[in-house]
C-alpha cells in the first residue's frame, strides 16, 4: 500500500509589501501558489507518497487550485495556519502523523529538499524538522508532528508567532531539539539537487515584493 503524506502551502498573511495576494501574483508565467503546490506534489511523486496536498489560509479564492483549510485569521503569520492545519489532520485521518509545510512565496525550493526532510524525520522522529543555509535555521519547508500542535496553540495564543521560536519551544516540550540539516551538506553529498543549479541559498529566497519577483527572474544557473 503507497503511503500518505499531508502537505500544505501556507498562503496567509497580508501581502502588504506585494501591494497584492502573492498567491495569485505571477512569476515565470503562473501564480506563486500553482508553483508551490506542485513542488509539493512532486515531492510526493518523488517519495514514492501520495501526497495529499492543501492550501492553509487565503486571502482569495484558491479552492480552484487545492482543498482550502479556513482560517479567518489571516494577518497574523503562519503559525496560525499551521495550527490550524495540523487540527485539520488530526481530527480528519489519525493516519497522518506529522505534516510538511512550505511557504507560498518559495519558488525556488527543490522537491529533493523536502523528501529528504520527509524521511529525516521519519528516521528521527522529531517533532520539527528543517533545513539550514549558512549556518541559519530556515522556518520553512518544515515537517512537524501533530504531537507539537498543543505547545504551538499557546505559543500563538500567547502572542509569540514567530515559527522558530514556536517550533523550539514545541520540541523542548517534547524533550528534544529541533532537527536542523544543512542543505548544503545535502548538496555536497548529491543527496539533493535543484533544477536550475542554483545555491542553495537562493533555495529559500522569499518573494515579498516586486523587486523580489525580478531579481528571482533574473537567476540564471550558478548565478
Amino acid at each position: 500500500m503507497q503511503s500518505e503524506a499531508a502537505g500544505f502551502v501556507l498562503a496567509g498573511g497580508g501581502s502588504t509589501r506585494m501591494g497584492a495576494d502573492k498567491a495569485l501574483v505571477e512569476f515565470r508565467g503562473r501564480p506563486l501558489i500553482a508553483h508551490a503546490l506542485d513542488i509539493l506534489r512532486e515531492a510526493g511523486q518523488m517519495a514514492g507518497t501520495l501526497m495529499n496536498v492543501s492550501i492553509a489560509g487565503a486571502r482569495s479564492d484558491l479552492g480552484r487550485f487545492a482543498p482550502v483549510i479556513e482560517d479567518e485569521s489571516h494577518d497574523i503569520g503562519p503559525l496560525c495556519g499551521i495550527c490550524r492545519a495540523l487540527e485539520f489532520i488530526s481530527a480528519a485521518n489519525a493516519n497522518f502523523v506529522s505534516a510538511i509545510f512550505l511557504s507560498v512565496d518559495q519558488p525556488l525550493m527543490p522537491p529533493s529538499l523536502i523528501v529528504y526532510l520527509m524521511r529525516h524525520a521519519e528516521i528521527t522522529g522529531r517533532a520539527v524538522t528543517l533545513a539550514s543555509v549558512s549556518g541559519s535555521p530556515q522556518p520553512f519547508p518544515a515537517v512537524v508532528l501533530c504531537a507539537a500542535l498543543p505547545v504551538l496553540r499557546t505559543e500563538l495564543a500567547a502572542g509569540r508567532r514567530g515559527c522558530l521560536r514556536a517550533f523550539a519551544a514545541a520540541s523542548a516540550a517534547l524533550g528534544e531539539p529541533v532537527s536542523v540539516v544543512p542543505a548544503e551538506l545535502l548538496v555536497q553529498c548529491c543527496q539533493v539537487s535543484q533544477r536550475h543549479a542554483l545555491p542553495a541559498a537562493r533555495w529559500f529566497s522569499n518573494l515579498n515584493t516586486p523587486p523580489d519577483l525580478g531579481r528571482a527572474e533574473a537567476f540564471r544557473q550558478g548565478a
